[in-house]
């Protein structure tokens, strides 16, 4: 038997609030250019996604897709100036 847990009121810190990024099950739905991955989810995640899927009339995997890009999009980092300049100079050869 586990050890039983202890709550306190003792004071939590300093708190930093994280903004929200992640879309609304129904933000998830639309087409683009794809490549097809083998992975392994877990079947709790797999089933939200059917279960949302359906109540939006998709596919689970097109909404599992679109979290993925706009996570990537949230997280992809800037152009340095070397790297934007050096895209200039090959689209102009």
């Amino acid at each position: 038997m586990s050890a039983k847990i202890k709550y306190t009121d003792e004071p939590i810190g300093p708190l930093k609030v994280v903004p929200d990024f992640l879309p609304a099950p129904e933000e998830l739905v639309f087409k683009e250019d794809t490549v097809k991955v083998t992975i392994a989810l877990s079947k709790e995640s797999v089933e939200f996604f059917k279960q949302e899927a359906e109540k939006h009339h998709t596919q689970y995997q097109k909404m599992i897709r679109r979290l993925l890009d706009i996570y990537t999009l949230t997280h992809k980092q800037p152009l340095t100036k070397r790297s934007s300049r050096h895209k200039k100079r090959t689209a102009e050869r």
